[in-house]
């Protein structure tokens, strides 16, 4: 795969439609060549203390951030044609089908492909574990600011390149 979209949501809470950052990383020719992150209103708007220990995002930080829509048209022309891959898609696929869902919009039905599995494939019995940090640094990745959306797609973006 040369051509693809590497893509990661963070939420706010336990529901998959409260997405409040993503990070895009566009590769082409097996190069990255452009990338785009944003802070998202989430819904429903409030934070569980767990996923603010992950990713640090607050209330605060996405009180004035757009609404997801208005995030996705900048989104979808950068991504138009191609997959989309994320470390353990179906959390992320689920992520924004609910989103669409919730909102209202026709969703696209894009391909979406998984570095988690495949690096299950590609890697079998070589790592301790199949989690993105692990698995990028196995690919000479050193993914620095785990759970930030956009380093995160990135760590993405580099295990694609590898695997598929």
């Amino acid at each position: 795969m040369n051509d693809f979209a590497a893509i990661d949501f963070e939420t706010a809470n336990e529901y998959r439609t409260s997405i409040c950052s993503v990070g895009v990383v566009i590769v082409k020719e097996r190069t990255i060549v452009d990338s785009f992150y944003s802070l998202i209103r989430p819904e429903p708007e409030y934070y569980r203390y767990f996923n603010t220990q992950i990713h640090g995002i607050t209330m605060e930080d996405t009180a004035n951030a757009p609404v997801f829509p208005n995030v996705w048209q900048q989104i979808e022309p950068l991504i138009e044609g191609l997959p989309l891959i994320a470390h353990n898609k179906a959390f992320d696929e689920s992520c924004l089908k609910s989103v669409f869902r919730m909102y209202g919009l026709d969703y696209p039905d894009y391909a979406f492909f998984c570095t988690l599995q495949q690096s299950r494939k590609v890697f079998k019995n070589e790592l301790p574990n199949f989690r993105l940090h692990t698995v990028a640094s196995h690919c000479g990745y050193d993914l620095i600011n785990h759970h930030n959306a956009l380093a995160d797609a990135e760590a993405c973006a580099q295990i694609a390149i590898k695997v598929f």
